[in-house]
């Protein structure tokens, strides 16, 4: 019997919240039960398993930053597209940490099919790419050296990884200055061959996807 009131989007919302605050390892079925003073069976009408739960949260998660990183990416391109989408992204792991944690979930491809923000995060990251004249597989490359960066960066000062008195805020500022001369002057291919360029003209604004690489 479905109980009044509950509804998947609202048990996401307070999964979603539950993850800041406590972390998302610490979500399951019956800590989001006792918060809304029902048994886990109430909520067994509306979601299957803890799994769906959580990938419920990673998706919610990836339309949120998406959202953020496109409106702070909106009429930039080169330097400026790449600051702004890297400040975006650090700024909502921060602010949402368990939020964060679950975007990083592993989802097969049936559980992103119908997930527009996944695709439109893509299409940002190699929009805003192009705009320094990379292809394939240069493209793939580069994406996944920012991914790695952001991520590993933010997951250090998450957890307190960085003991040196510098400011982290300067030193990710720095992190990006070096990105975008890496992304300048992207080397050639270990063949030797000149790295292919986009035709997308390089003031082009940013936006394209970003998971699969």
């Amino acid at each position: 019997m479905v109980r009044a009131g509950l509804t998947v989007a609202r048990l996401t919302e307070a999964a979603a919240r539950m993850a800041d605050e406590v972390g998302i390892e610490k979500v399951t079925i019956s800590a989001l039960a006792r918060q809304f003073g029902v048994k886990d069976a109430s909520l067994y009408s509306h979601i299957k398993n803890l799994r769906e739960l959580r990938v419920r949260i990673a998706l919610l998660s990836g339309e949120e930053l998406t959202d953020r990183i496109a409106t702070a990416v909106a009429g930039r391109a080169g330097k400026d597209a790449l600051i702004a989408f890297a400040d975006a992204y650090r700024d909502y792991a921060l602010e949402h940490p368990g939020r964060y944690a679950a975007s990083q979930t592993r989802l097969e491809p049936e559980e992103i099919a119908g997930s527009v923000a996944l695709r439109r995060s893509v299409e940002l990251t190699h929009g805003m790419l192009r705009a320094y004249g990379l292809t394939d597989p240069d493209l793939t490359d580069a994406a996944r050296l920012l991914r790695s960066t952001f991520h590993g960066y933010i997951q250090l000062e998450l957890g307190g990884g960085f003991g040196h008195p510098r400011d982290v805020r300067r030193s990710w500022s720095r992190v990006l200055e070096a990105l975008h001369i890496t992304l300048e002057h992207w080397p050639s291919q270990p063949d030797g061959s000149l790295i292919r360029k986009s035709t997308t003209p390089a003031g082009q604004t940013a936006s394209a996807d970003w998971r699969d690489t």
